[in-house]
């Protein structure tokens, strides 16, 4: 009983914490305080912006902050059932009815059948979330980690693991339309589909990706993989540092948020103590090389890595019996990961392409709503799903995977990923052209209902 108190008192101060820190953080006429005296200062692993934590407050579709204490025992609940239902802590494969832990009966076959076919790139990441009942990363990684026999090579201890796991899944923020757990997992799957790419290495013939990387590296890239974007606030690096948060302080203005995702997931990494009984050196450089992978997926460092990746592909000197050449490899094949939701097929593809949109509105709203200048793509009077995503594609995603099918040529797989950039872009075309007749024809007493069946048509 004294324990259960404890706990309810201390929801009651984090939450007292919390509107406290949301009342320093406004002036009296109700605008964002802008000066470093605002930033919040509640922290656990994670850190919100400043802003966050209002939108959690004041979102009527959000349906406000879970407690702290509601949060901790259903953690320890489905760790619980994890531990007493799930044959995977007996060794058991994860593609056992068994090992799919949270599932109604129901969808215990469903769910198996569909990881039986995660290398392909048609998976659906959202029917996957809901068969296993919003764990699909868990259930991702534990997967994967037993295909590649992670587990058993570096002796890690399960509890341990599921842990992590649970730990970093619970970090991202389900209100996010965009950078949630789903989106993890996705770029995890994503990862897989690389990992598994056919690439002739010398006098070795064809190998997958995979079999011409260490067990590290494996490793390396599917932990970057789900952990990349943890505790994401939904807001821009650009928000952040013109609200003064403190994460732009104390990352100098410099990859804000991909350096909170790393240290983020080192936290965990030493919450959890999965990497406890390894040796200090190495258990050190596994968290550098988290960083490094991570810390490339910042945007803006899109041409930096581009050139690079241009230059070795030209000058064919890429060589992954070199450690170095393997690491560069995974970080360009995370950012691939990362933005490659032009390169699903159109039904997933534009799910995402309307969650990220979504994400970059509701800060434009944040932004209106505060009197502060709306960000780029976040506008959205100005910025329409198509336009932004045909610039997403023509800037972004064509110039990388370009050379990433530079890379892997001959593959079915590069093929298909680019087949599906070009139709897709195609259609996104179509879209923005049919929203603007329809447009011009409504602001005509006689043309409105052609255009809106015209959009109907091609979506």
């Amino acid at each position: 009983m004294s324990c259960l108190m404890f706990e309810r008192c201390g929801a009651v101060a984090l939450k007292r914490s919390e509107q406290d820190a949301i009342e320093v953080c406004m002036l009296a006429d109700g605008r964002v305080n802008t000066g470093h005296a605002g930033v919040l200062l509640v922290e656990r692993r994670g850190s919100y912006p400043q802003i966050d934590l209002r939108i959690l407050k004041t979102s009527a579709q959000q349906g406000g902050v879970e407690s702290g204490t509601r949060r901790k025992v259903k953690r320890q609940l489905s760790f619980q059932r994890y531990c007493h239902a799930s044959r995977v802590l007996r060794g058991a494969m994860p593609n056992s009815p068994g090992s799919l832990h949270l599932l109604d009966k129901n969808y215990l076959g469903q769910a198996a059948h569909m990881l039986s076919k995660v290398g392909t790139w048609n998976f659906d990441i959202f029917l996957f979330d809901r068969l296993t009942n919003g764990n699909s990363l868990v259930t991702l990684m534990c997967h994967l980690f037993n295909v590649y026999g992670l587990i058993h090579h570096f002796q890690l201890d399960m509890v341990k693991l599921h842990r992590f796991l649970g730990m970093v899944q619970e970090d991202y923020h389900s209100q996010n339309p965009y950078h949630n757990a789903v989106h993890a997992a996705d770029v995890t799957q994503a990862m897989y589909c690389y990992l598994k790419e056919p690439k002739e290495q010398h006098d070795l013939g064809v190998l997958q990706l995979a079999e011409q990387l260490s067990p590290l590296d494996v490793f390396l890239a599917l932990m970057a993989a789900a952990a990349h974007d943890v505790d994401h606030p939904g807001v821009n690096q650009p928000f952040l540092i013109k609200t003064r948060h403190h994460l732009a302080s104390l990352y100098q203005n410099t990859s804000v948020l991909e350096s909170h995702h790393w240290r983020s997931t080192v936290g965990m990494l030493r919450e959890s103590g999965l990497l406890s009984h390894m040796p200090a050196d190495i258990s050190q450089d596994i968290e550098q090389q988290l960083g490094s992978l991570i810390l490339a997926t910042d945007i803006s460092r899109q041409n930096e890595f581009l050139s690079t990746f241009r230059e070795h592909l030209d000058n064919q000197d890429l060589d992954l019996q070199l450690a170095s050449h393997r690491h560069f490899i995974l970080q360009i094949a995370l950012k691939c990961a990362d933005v490659c939701n032009p390169c699903r097929v159109w039904e997933l593809s534009r799910q995402w392409s309307e969650r990220v949109c979504e994400e970059f509105y509701r800060q434009g709203d944040l932004e209106r709503k505060f009197d502060m200048e709306i960000s780029p793509l976040c506008n959205q009077q100005a910025d329409s799903v198509p336009a932004v995503q045909i610039g997403f594609i023509s800037y972004i995603v064509e110039p990388l995977f370009d050379e990433w099918h530079r890379f892997t040529e001959p593959s079915s797989l590069s093929h298909t990923m680019t087949g599906h950039v070009h139709k897709n872009k195609a259609r996104w075309s179509r879209l923005r052209y049919a929203n603007t007749a329809s447009d011009s024809q409504a602001e005509e007493p006689e043309g409105g209902g052609r255009g809106g069946g015209e959009v109907e048509g091609i979506s």
